[in-house]
């Protein structure tokens, strides 16, 4: 089975509105970018594509219809994921592995400025009879399990406001991110109180953006560049969906996904044999969760770790370089692709002021959001 890497990307946004583009518009001059920077022609040289959406955030029915045109797809092979952004890669990885592929296409986007009702999306996700008829904004469930979380944990209130600041700050030296900002723990913790004890700072803000990434196996990477970025292993998991049979303060979904990934990638000690991390906080607590899971520290010291500075862009082991989904904004189903790109773009040496020194092993990592325990994993190198 072939090796996959990662031989070309293109992103557009993400901003708070783009009022200019269609999603259409958006993928397509996306889908520019990715081919220019793998140097192919979409209709000659890709074998396959595979789109990332959910119709309910499209706003119609079988959205992949409309998905082929823009990416050079019409009449082409074409797979679609109901899902996050970074099963998409899982799945063109495991098409190539199989032998039958050499070149996939993955894409994923968010037109969240597009979306009226987006809260009555995520409520409907809820189970429908004994959750959903409860009301009420669905965030009421992030803030039980960020309460639950710091209860079990010692995790303090300021620890997840530094998370914030952290993620804001590094923002403003991302092109890409829609949320860029000096802030204080004291601004995040005067900010309005949300979802007992979630604050307003503490919650992503959608944001508009795409992303196309262009995987390889081996033998077609090195003809088209000297700078791939290898795909070393892949992890993914959905456990329950229940609110009442579900661990409230472990994301045992990202235990799952990650030791699925490290095991592919063998990864044996990942504070050691990993250079950095995007992890997905689309509530800052979740990040310090996401670390415990991915074993990155003991359960519980993640908060400290960050308090302490370690995971600072300067620190030891730098956690979203990228500015996070607090920076960037929260691309809906692209979230994945967002981790993902920031990785790809650190061990190309492309992260400008915010590049990492001697970057050669990265950690992506997803989550569907609320009401979902589905993440994923993936370990990326630059060195085959």
């Amino acid at each position: 089975m072939s090796d996959v890497a990662i031989v070309g990307v293109g992103c557009v946004g993400f901003r708070p509105i783009t009022p200019e583009l269609s999603y259409k518009e958006l993928m397509y001059e996306t889908a520019v970018k990715a081919y220019e920077d793998a140097g192919i022609n979409p209709r000659k040289d890709v074998d396959v594509f595979v789109t990332c959406a959910e119709d309910y955030l499209e706003g119609f029915s079988i959205s992949d219809e409309f998905v082929p045109d823009q990416l050079g797809a019409a009449l082409r092979h074409l797979f679609t994921v109901s899902g996050d952004g970074m099963l998409g890669l899982a799945t063109a990885y495991m098409l190539i592995k199989t032998g039958h592929f050499d070149t996939v296409v993955v894409e994923a986007h968010s037109k969240a400025s597009d979306i009226l009702t987006y809260m009555d999306i995520v409520q409907f996700g809820l189970d429908p009879i004994f959750n959903r008829p409860l009301g009420g904004h669905p965030y009421y469930v992030a803030g039980m399990e960020m309460n639950r979380y710091m209860h079990d944990t010692g995790t303090t209130p300021e620890q997840c406001a530094q998370v914030v600041v952290k993620n804001r700050k590094n923002a403003i030296s991302n092109p890409y991110a829609a949320y860029g900002a000096n802030i204080t723990t004291d601004q995040v913790l005067c900010s309005d109180a949300c979802f007992y004890p979630l604050k307003k700072f503490e919650i992503s803000t959608p944001a508009d953006g795409c992303i196309v990434m262009v995987l390889a196996s081996k033998n077609i990477a090195r003809k088209l560049t000297d700078n791939p970025v290898w795909v070393k292993g892949v992890g993914w998991c959905t456990e329950t969906p229940n609110l009442e049979t579900r661990d409230w303060s472990r994301a045992v979904y990202t235990e799952l996904a990650a030791e699925m990934a490290y095991k592919s990638a063998k990864i044996s000690n990942p504070w050691k044999e990993i250079d950095f991390a995007e992890i997905h906080d689309l509530f800052a607590y979740k990040e310090l969760q996401h670390m415990e899971a991915l074993k990155l520290c003991g359960y519980g010291q993640a908060g400290k770790l960050t308090e302490d500075g370690l995971t600072a862009l300067d620190g030891e082991f730098p956690i979203n370089p990228s500015g996070g989904l607090l920076g960037m904004g929260y691309g809906l189903e692209a979230s994945g692709m967002q981790k993902l790109l920031e990785v790809v773009l650190q061990l190309r040496e492309e992260a400008g002021s915010r590049q990492i020194p001697d970057a050669e092993v990265g950690l992506a990592h997803t989550w569907r959001g609320i009401p979902t325990a589905t993440g994923a994993v993936a370990i990326l190198s630059n060195s085959e």
